[in-house]
C-alpha cells in the first residue's frame, strides 16, 4: 500500500514540530518524518563568515531536488540515508540519519508548500497557524537555549529575512494546505478530527 504523505507547513516557532510529535504519539513505529531543515545546500565552499549571511529563509536555501529524490524513495518502500545539518556551523554536517518507509511520512517545514514539486507529493497539507508575536518569541528562545545564538543575531535576522520571507513565501503557501491548524499541535478538537482522517485513509 502506498503510503500516506503529510505535509505539515507553518512560520518559525508556529508550532510544527509540536503537531508533529502528536501524531507519532498517537501513531507510533507507523510514522517516518523528514525535516525539510536537514535539507539545506552544503556550503563547504565558503567561510563560517560567509555562510552566516546567507538567506535561510529563501526556497532556494534549500536542496529541494534531494529531498524529493529521498521522498520518491521512501514512498517507493526503500530506506534513505537523510542528510543533518548543524545550525552551530551553519553548514551540512558529516553524518546522516537512516529513515526507513513506514505507513505514514511526515513532510515538515516551513516552505515546503511554496515548492510545487513538495506540495504536490502530499496526500494532506497542514498548515499551522500562528500569532508572529508568539512565533518571534518561541524562535528567539529557540536560537539561544538550542542553537548558541546571541539575542542580537536572532534580532537582525529576524528583521531582515525571516518576515520577509514569511510574508513572501510562507504566507501565501497556506492557500494550498488542505486545513490551517490554529495553535498546531495544543489544538486538540483539529486533532482528533486529523487522527480520525489518517485513521480513515489508512483502513482505506
Amino acid at each position: 500500500m502506498k503510503p500516506l504523505v503529510i505535509g505539515i507547513a507553518g512560520g518559525t516557532g508556529s508550532g510544527k514540530t509540536t503537531l508533529t510529535r502528536a501524531l507519532i504519539e498517537s501513531f507510533k513505529t507507523q510514522v517516518a518524518v523528514v525535516y525539510h531543515d536537514n535539507y539545506y545546500k552544503q556550503h563547504d565552499e565558503l567561510s563560517y563568515e560567509e555562510r552566516c549571511r546567507l538567506n535561510y529563509d529563501a526556497p532556494e536555501a534549500f536542496d529541494n531536488d534531494l529531498l524529493i529524490k529521498q521522498l520518491d524513495a521512501l514512498v517507493q518502500g526503500q530506506k534513505i540515508e537523510c542528510p543533518v545539518y548543524d545550525y552551530t556551523i551553519h553548514n551540512r554536517s558529516e553524518e546522516t540519519i537512516l529513515i526507513e518507509p513506514r505507513p505514514i511520512i511526515i513532510v515538515e517545514g516551513i516552505l515546503i508548500f511554496a515548492e510545487e514539486e513538495i506540495c504536490s507529493r502530499c496526500d494532506i497539507k497542514l498548515f499551522v497557524d500562528t500569532d508572529a508575536d508568539v512565533r518571534i518569541l518561541r524562535r528567539m528562545r529557540r536560537d539561544v537555549l538550542e542553537r548558541g545564538r546571541t539575542i542580537e543575531s536572532v534580532q537582525t535576522q529576524y528583521l531582515e529575512t525571516v518576515k520577509p520571507m514569511h510574508e513572501l513565501y510562507v504566507e501565501p503557501s497556506k492557500r494550498q494546505a488542505d486545513m490551517i491548524i490554529p495553535e498546531g499541535g495544543t489544538n486538540l478538537v483539529a486533532l482528533e478530527m486529523l487522527i480520525h482522517r489518517i485513521n480513515s485513509q489508512l483502513s482505506a
